[in-house]
């Protein structure tokens, strides 16, 4: 898995978060590190969960085009380095980001051979009920996280895969992960060489975007 680059983008309540920590138990992978502005929490790693800046650095690092994506959220910013893009050329593993859809188009700018997969839970209404079970936010921000998701969903179309996150499927999802990057490993390598390597192959083929053009329909009419 040599510097293959994996970018998993998805609205807030896809369950990307725990489908990669799934992922992480799965040989072979590394893990982007994005930078915060926060403090760290009890038990997190300088390095491990996150680079932990001043906004002052991280204005620097903004203004000097250094973030592959920013946001900010109730006061506290996040972001992905460019610099995490390198690490790949030293890894004899896959490098997964967990990132936005403006971080993942910008990836696939600077590595055109990257992975991008879009996470979606199997309906809108199923994405509403994942945010509300939360009990965590006022109304304005989950019709916020709606909005978005709804803008965020129609970008579908850049992404190489598209995986249906069912509810309690957080593993399943994972595994379909695995599969697309030993797939594209495999067609690096000049292509299916058995029988495994073509089931492989046949089973990724049912993921990817173009074999789903009336996705978003079915994600909002469900």
């Amino acid at each position: 898995m040599h510097g293959q680059l994996l970018v998993v983008s998805g609205p807030s309540g896809s369950g990307k978060g725990t489908v990669v920590e799934f992922l992480k138990k799965t040989p072979g992978y590394d893990f982007s590190v994005s930078v915060t502005t926060r403090a760290p929490r009890v038990g997190e790693v300088e390095g491990v969960n996150y680079y932990y800046i001043t906004n002052e650095r991280f204005e620097e690092l903004k203004q000097a085009g250094e973030l592959l994506e920013f946001t900010s959220f109730c006061g506290t910013s996040y972001g992905t380095p460019v610099s995490e893009i390198k690490k790949a050329e030293k890894l004899d593993r896959a490098l997964v980001f967990d990132i936005e859809t403006e971080g993942a188009a910008n990836v696939k700018r600077l590595r055109p051979e990257a992975i991008l997969v879009m996470l979606i839970p199997p309906t809108f209404q199923e994405l509403e009920r994942r945010l509300r079970g939360r009990k965590s936010e006022s109304e304005e921000k989950i019709a916020n996280r709606l909005a978005k998701a709804k803008q965020e969903i129609l970008l579908f179309g850049n992404y190489d895969y598209i995986v249906v996150n069912e509810t309690g499927g957080q593993e399943e999802a994972a595994k379909v992960l695995d599969a697309i990057v030993r797939a594209k490993i495999c067609l690096a390598a000049g292509g299916p060489k058995n029988k495994a390597d073509e089931e492989l192959l046949a089973f990724v083929s049912k993921f990817e975007t173009k074999s789903h053009p009336d996705v978003v329909e079915k994600f909002f009419c469900n």
